[in-house]
């Protein structure tokens, strides 16, 4: 692979570049309820060297009833410069799954108009499986101010998808997995309706990934879009369970070299659970 620090590196690159004075470096893991994974946990007994752990639940919105919604820009601020995250910084940020939740930090950098931030290339289980330094105290941290530059058109609401679902003015695409897209398995949050929004492609987000967990080529990633009925010189608009693995799509979709794609953050958290929406099932 190419390594790119606005999108994507390898463990190569981050075991050369890991000293650079202004690398921050952030453990993103997430784990939905079922996987019985504490993700602080398994960071405070290991992780890369210099790392912070970036909690995806608790740098959210705390006014939503909906699971880590995107953070106010003076939350996401305040909490950055308490991490010692902040402007003119190199951002790496990795998860404990190879690639899953670590794309979803990485929006969020895009969205807070921050672009030195790319995603570690099959993850925290890469690097061990390399048998790179791993270590389990927590790093010194110096506050350092970020400049927040909001992206509006990276992350799209409710009524902008149910417009996009009923003009078709943009492509929906759905991370994920099959069953739960067809509506054919529950979902992993109680109180939700089964299916999809109507109109939107499935493009489960481990399609996108290798054996090892690492990213597929740009071709490869091209070929999984396009077999899935997907129009890429068209915009997308990505959306998952809850806005995590919707992020994994987005990533991909930035390596191939489309720009044209935004988030729904809401996903089928919120989705399903309005009843004045339609919803579809079976195949798309």
């Amino acid at each position: 692979m190419s390594d790119d620090p606005k999108t994507l590196v390898s463990t190569d690159w981050l075991a050369k570049h890991i000293k650079d004075p202004d690398l921050r470096i952030l453990d993103a893991s997430w784990y939905l309820p079922d996987a019985n994974r504490d993700p602080k946990a398994e960071y405070d007994a290991a992780h890369i060297p210099g790392a912070r752990f970036f909690d995806i639940d608790d740098i959210s919105d705390a006014r939503s009833d909906l699971p880590h919604m995107a953070p106010p820009v003076e939350k996401f601020m305040s909490r950055m410069r308490a991490m010692g995250v902040g402007d003119g910084h190199q951002v790496v940020v990795y998860d404990g799954a190879g690639i899953m939740s670590a794309p979803r930090v990485w929006w969020l950098f895009r969205l807070m108009g921050h672009e030195n931030v790319a995603v570690l290339d099959g993850g925290f289980p890469k690097w061990q499986a390399e048998g790179r330094a791993v270590e389990d105290m927590p790093p010194v941290v110096k506050d350092r101010h970020l400049t927040v530059r909001f992206q509006n058109h990276l992350v799209r609401d409710v009524t902008q998808v149910s417009q996009a679902s009923k003009l078709g003015d943009a492509q929906i695409i759905d991370a994920r997995a099959a069953a739960r897209f067809r509506g054919e398995a529950p979902e992993p949050r109680e109180g939700l309706r089964a299916g999809h929004i109507p109109g939107s492609r499935n493009v489960p987000f481990n399609t996108l990934l290798n054996d090892d967990k690492t990213l597929k080529s740009p071709a490869e990633a091209r070929a999984v879009f396009e077999a899935a009925g997907v129009d890429l010189s068209r915009p997308m608009i990505t959306t998952c369970g809850s806005g995590i693995t919707a992020s994994v799509l987005a990533l991909a979709l930035e390596r191939i070299g489309v720009d044209a794609w935004s988030l729904y953050d809401g996903s089928w958290a919120e989705w399903g659970m309005f009843p004045t929406v339609p919803v579809a099932t079976g195949d798309a």
